[in-house]
């Protein structure tokens, strides 16, 4: 080691042991597992989602590990979120460790892909509140903002114009609370027809939820409208 190497580890050694590891009282896990499609945009939403912590006051763990979805490990979440999971990524302890969290009053929020997950595991059809089936061609379409009183939703327009793949769904649940709506007449492929919700929540078996269509892109993780559009749903999952 040199002698400049030194100085500077000196230099930095008090700065690295006066900040604590966990800054803030609530932290988030950010879950990217995939078992079939790999977005291009995880790196992105992860990073996003840290920094976005970083200025909200709470942490943030970014992992694509399922060996922490014990029911012991989730206890330190206030919040956990699927960013474009997709597939079969728990196994069954994984899965009863996970409905406990959420029966416990945990927070889910997932984002774009988090449909296209776990289609043999009917309680998390309930809890994401529809399932992926299909998508048309990346493009721009027409978002119709019909609930602006949550606080995803209360900082945009009526009218949103957004650039993203929109899914089409299936098994959409009747308990969900819907608050943005795409308009299939500005944009080619959509099939759920007159309703075609993208953006919802609920409160679900002794937690909260939160649900966004938007996400699959990498450059939609420097919006800054759907940045504050993600971060009310986390925060309204996390009952701040």
């Amino acid at each position: 080691m040199t002698i400049q190497q030194i100085v500077l580890l000196m230099l930095i050694a008090p700065l690295l042991t006066a900040c604590p590891k966990d800054p803030y009282d609530d932290t988030v896990l950010v879950f990217a597992k995939t078992d079939g499609y790999v977005h291009e945009s995880i790196a992105a939403g992860m990073s996003a989602l840290v920094r976005m912590g970083y200025l909200n006051e709470f942490n943030v763990e970014t992992s694509q590990d399922a060996s922490l979805f014990t029911s012991e490990n989730l206890k330190r979440f206030k919040a956990v979120v699927f960013l474009n999971t997709t597939g079969d990524i728990l196994n069954n302890e994984q899965e009863e460790a996970f409905q406990q969290y959420i029966q416990n009053g945990g927070g889910f929020v997932g984002i774009h892909a988090a449909a296209d997950t776990e289609y043999d595991w009917p309680w998390y059809g309930k809890l994401v509140g529809a399932y992926f089936e299909s998508h048309p061609d990346q493009q721009t379409a027409r978002i119709d903002v019909i609930d602006r009183s949550h606080g995803s939703t209360q900082h945009l327009p009526e009218i949103w114009e957004h650039f993203d793949e929109w899914y089409n769904y299936k098994q959409i649940s009747s308990d969900i609370k819907v608050l943005a709506t795409l308009d299939e007449d500005s944009y080619k492929g959509g099939n759920n027809g007159d309703f075609h919700p993208i953006a919802w929540y609920q409160e679900f078996d002794g937690g909260r939820m939160f649900y966004t269509g938007l996400g699959h892109v990498s450059e939609v993780y420097k919006n800054e409208k759907f940045l504050t559009h993600l971060l009310g749903g986390i925060e309204y999952v996390m009952g701040r």
